[in-house]
């Protein structure tokens, strides 16, 4: 008989103590320890392989008898997705997707596994019946003769109806709420969630079979479980978007067959998710006037340069402390900002409550928004507005100096494609920089003051 024993483990770090503590001492949560029946694995409960099937005994190989070879992939028809994945879908590997209930994410997952006519998909719910995923699949009105629906929580039945139909594709949905023989306590809980994933991980891996595993977040915003999910799986995406917005963003957190930067953007319809293939229309609101604090901004993602429409209001305090709000921008970085235009441009922003948006719900951490996010505060402090023709694309810095950022002629190439018709940049970015011969013009400057002067005349 297994040997039984509890522990209590931490629900947020899976860090484990034999008695119960108010603080976890790795992560420094508090009250995140809970009981749980941890039971040995019983050789007598089998996991996806047969245990008469013989173990495979690797053997060390010299680094320079390695042979090079491309990841398998298989591209699907979502270029959002395969923009995140690096390419498309590797053999073999193990994707996290996150993302708040009600997102998308199982729509998203469903509706990839319907395109993929010609790839045999088994999507695993252990959360919907097969009627309800029915439903979902008529509202998406993708026909599928290779997508396969299995209601079901129990990894070993999970796997003995894969060891029947070998598919080529496993979609998990979701893996809190599986759970395996070989662990006694309940679903959802450290112990399951940890041994499912390495269950499925050894399957994915011995039999290079691609699989999705859909996670829910918590109230702070991370993925449910312990970190060392995190850590097992391959790939981790999180699905991004305010409920009530209709645009959806598949950012890329971890990746190890690809670029950790990259992310895809998808508008939310009655039929399903719509791929967005120039995001940057989305993001730049369309306005009838010139409105005073509104700048465009130039910035990359991954290899995929966008312009964001940064929105500012500048008004005075009347509350006493002024009051310093941003969406989608980094707060600190809007204090530092701040601090810049009252040491170096003379403006009185201690007195003036300061509120800060990213249009589209997007969130940027590039450095490259600084030019954007002063002008479009200095356009609103003086209330006069900045064309919907200019563009920026450059970086601040504490001295008020305007810094070179990298990649400039993608950012200059979108803006030119956009309609654009100035943009200003850092004249450090101007060598080997072809400035003649574009329809948009060019103004290299080397100073915070310089560019005002230019802009407000």
């Amino acid at each position: 008989m297994a040997k039984v024993k509890n522990v209590f483990i931490c629900q947020n770090c899976g860090a484990n103590s034999a008695k119960w503590i108010g603080k976890c001492p790795s992560c420094n949560e508090w009250n995140t320890y809970v009981e749980e029946v941890v039971e040995k694995a019983d050789p007598s409960k089998t996991s996806w392989r047969d245990n008469s099937s013989p173990t495979v005994k690797s053997k060390p190989i010299n680094v320079k008898e390695i042979e090079k070879g491309a990841e398998r992939r298989l591209v699907t028809i979502d270029k959002e997705l395969n923009r995140v994945l690096g390419g498309g879908i590797v053999a073999g590997s193990l994707v996290l997707i996150g993302g708040e209930p009600g997102i998308g994410k199982s729509t998203l997952m469903l509706q990839v596994a319907l395109s993929a006519s010609k790839t045999k998909v088994l999507y695993v719910s252990g959360e919907e019946s097969q009627q309800q995923i029915k439903m979902r699949a008529e509202r998406i009105g993708v026909k599928s003769d290779n997508c396969f629906i299995l209601s079901e929580t129990n990894t070993q039945n999970i796997f003995a109806q894969v060891k029947e139909m070998t598919p080529q594709v496993l979609v998990i949905d979701s893996i809190q709420t599986l759970s395996t023989n070989r662990i006694e306590s309940a679903a959802g809980s450290v112990s399951q969630v940890r041994e499912c994933t390495t269950e499925l991980m050894k399957f994915a891996k011995e039999t290079n079979t691609p699989v999705f595993l859909v996670g829910h977040i918590t109230k702070d915003g991370s993925i449910a479980g312990p970190k060392v999910l995190e850590h097992m799986v391959d790939t981790v995406l999180q699905f991004e978007g305010d409920r009530h917005l209709t645009y959806r963003i598949l950012r890329t957190v971890k990746n190890r067959f690809g670029s950790t930067s990259e992310l895809g953007i998808y508008e939310m319809l009655e039929s399903g998710l719509r791929q967005v293939s120039n995001p940057s229309e989305i993001l730049i609101s369309q306005r009838a006037e010139d409105l005073p604090g509104v700048a465009i901004g130039a910035t990359i993602e991954g290899n995929r340069p966008l312009m964001i429409e940064i929105q500012s209001l500048v008004s005075a305090a009347t509350y006493g402390t002024p009051q310093r709000s941003s969406t989608g921008f980094d707060s600190k970085r809007l204090n530092m900002l701040l601090a810049v235009l009252e040491k170096r441009g003379g403006l009185r922003f201690s007195s003036q409550d300061v509120f800060l948006n990213i249009a589209g719900g997007i969130r940027i951490e590039e450095p490259a928004l600084d030019l954007a996010v002063c002008a479009s505060l200095i356009s609103s402090y003086h209330d006069i507005p900045v064309s919907e023709k200019v563009a920026f694309a450059a970086e601040v810095g504490l001295g008020g100096e305007i810094r070179a950022v990298n990649r400039i002629e993608n950012r200059i190439s979108e803006a030119e494609k956009l309609g654009f018709e100035e943009i200003y940049i850092s004249k450090y970015n101007t060598k080997g920089l072809e400035l003649s011969g574009r329809k948009i013009t060019i103004k290299p400057f080397g100073k915070l003051k310089e560019v005002f002067e230019d802009l407000m005349g």
